[in-house]
């Protein structure tokens, strides 16, 4: 599979996403992203998270995992949650999101170095794109924002990924510490997916199409 080609295509869906459900967020895309998130969470714990405990020590492993969550955590600062569905734009301001555009970059950058070599990896990076795509559409094409700042607010967001497959297979200085990047990723995964899974829907209340969502997300990952 194409590793910089494929995060594109998903972006492109996540728009097309936007536009057929005329901008607003409904229950499928919900669904999406719940599904997103266990599937994203369970090929970290099956395919990433075995291989550079492999290759690093365990206690530097869990530290690097850790640098993962609280940089994404401090990304979160910025972008108030975007990476995992929460996209607050006023349809009000004009004044174009920088600090959202800047995070949301650096967290697709860095998500693009484990899929260059972990095909499984690639599918469930592509997966986690489509939703999160969609919904920073939705936004954007609900603000005062004009249509060359949104182009090229998705452009960026879109190539993000494959420059980080791109510079992790190609520059050897970086292959150098693909398992402590890769182990930093995870921690990235680790903190996008479970607060996917664990925020409160509706009012903490059992929702039966998100749990089966959940599992059948970890199904298909533990079989692919």
């Amino acid at each position: 599979m194409n590793p910089y080609l494929l995060p594109i295509l998903a972006v492109v869906l996540g728009v097309l996403i936007a536009s057929l459900s005329k901008f607003k967020k409904t229950w499928n895309t919900k669904l999406l992203l719940s599904f997103s998130g266990s599937f994203l969470l369970a090929l970290t714990l099956f395919e990433l998270l075995p291989e550079v405990y492999h290759h690093l020590s365990g206690k530097l492993t869990g530290l690097y995992i850790m640098c993962g969550i609280i940089l994404q955590i401090v990304l979160e600062l910025f972008s108030k949650g975007a990476e995992h569905g929460h996209v607050h734009i006023s349809e009000n301001d004009s004044n174009f999101p920088w600090l959202l555009f800047v995070s949301l970059c650096i967290h697709s950058f860095l998500e693009g170095f484990p899929i260059h070599e972990h095909n499984d990896m690639l599918y469930g990076v592509l997966i986690h794109k489509i939703p999160i795509a969609a919904l920073v559409s939705m936004f954007l094409f609900q603000s005062n924002f004009n249509k060359l700042q949104v182009v090229g607010f998705l452009v960026v967001f879109a190539v993000m990924t494959p420059l980080g497959a791109f510079i992790s297979n190609t520059w050897e200085a970086i292959a150098n510490y693909a398992h402590i990047i890769n182990a930093i990723v995870i921690g990235i995964f680790f903190h996008i997916s479970t607060t996917i899974l664990f925020e409160s829907g509706e009012g903490h209340k059992f929702n039966l199409s998100k749990f089966v969502a959940i599992i059948l997300g970890v199904a298909v990952a533990y079989m692919i």
